[in-house]
Formats: C-alpha cells, sequence, structure tokens
C-alpha cells in the first residue's frame, strides 16, 4: 500500500507489535522508523510525553498549541489513561505500556505501538506501528495521512530527545 511505510527496513516491519494483539486482521498496517542518537532511556520520557500533545504539526492537530519543548516529568504511562492530547481534548487511551521499551494506545478506531529499540553504538530506533480493521480505500487514505503526521511526530521527538541528551552532557 502507498504510504505504509518510511524509514523502516524488512526486519522492522516483520516483528511483532504490540498493536497486533489489539486487530486480527487489519486493513491498515503502517511502519514508520527514525534512528535517534540517543540511548533509549533518553528516548523514553519523549514517548510517554505524547500524553500531552501529538508533536506533529501543531498548527493542524493541536489547534495551534505548541507541544511541550522541554520534559514536565510526568509519571509513568498505565493502561487506561488517555493516549493523548490534540487542541486541548484528551484523546484514547493506553492499551498496553511497558515502561522504556513500548507504549500502545487506541484512538479513533486505530491502535499504534511506540517501540524503543536500544542499538549497540548507543543509538535507539524509534519504531511506530499503526494497524485498523477497516475498508481498503480508507486503509489507503489514513495511510497517507498517518506517513504525513507520522513522520514530522517522529523527526520532532528523535530533535527532542537529542537536543535534551546533547545538553545534559554537557552539563555533566
Amino acid at each position: 500500500m502507498i504510504g505504509d511505510r518510511w524509514g523502516v527496513n524488512e526486519d522492522e516491519t516483520v516483528r511483532s507489535y504490540p498493536c497486533d494483539d489489539f486487530v486480527a486482521s487489519p486493513a491498515l498496517r503502517a511502519w514508520r522508523g527514525v534512528t535517534v542518537a540517543a540511548p533509549a532511556e533518553a528516548v523514553w520520557p519523549w514517548v510517554a510525553q505524547v500524553r500531552l500533545a501529538p508533536y506533529a504539526y501543531d498548527w493542524i492537530d493541536n489547534l495551534g498549541r505548541r507541544s511541550p519543548r522541554e520534559l514536565v516529568g510526568l509519571p509513568a504511562p498505565r493502561v487506561g489513561e488517555r493516549f493523548t492530547c490534540a487542541g486541548g481534548r484528551k484523546l484514547g487511551r493506553i492499551v498496553s505500556v511497558d515502561p522504556g521499551k513500548q507504549m500502545t494506545g487506541t484512538i479513533m478506531g486505530a491502535f499504534m505501538s511506540y517501540v524503543l529499540v536500544p542499538q549497540a553504538d548507543d543509538t535507539t530506533r524509534l519504531l511506530l506501528k499503526v494497524v485498523m480493521q477497516t475498508s481498503r480505500w480508507v486503509a489507503f487514505g489514513l495511510s497517507v495521512g498517518d506517513l504525513i503526521m507520522a513522520r514530522r511526530q517522529l523527526l520532532n521527538l528523535k530533535s527532542l530527545a537529542e537536543r535534551h541528551r546533547q545538553s545534559s552532557l554537557g552539563a555533566g
């Protein structure tokens, strides 16, 4: 499907993701990934902070409100909590979490897993998989739309984690 992959390799598309446990035969399957020049423990707080804001195009999905650019010290995410917030509205819910490793949520019928994969060179692969039961035509449209928004979100999370890591290294 057009738009179903960005920044991922074949091994990352065939691995199991927690969201796979929630949708038996998804019409939409989309994978996104980015390498972050920071260890997983520096990336995780930014993934967990998705609970506060979308971190994509704030002028579109957050009604112009800027997603936080500093960590606010949220408690660890828990199953049943809101998944994200956009435009001041609480959206979705967390359905699975393994702190420091993955957070899976659902929003508007889609399930998505953010997975952190530590690499040997002190970097992290931040992977996102989205699955949903829907028609093929809707899946196509959602795949393309998600590609635009998820790509921006992952690049923003990457930039924030790397910047935060650099500033903490400089302070140490």
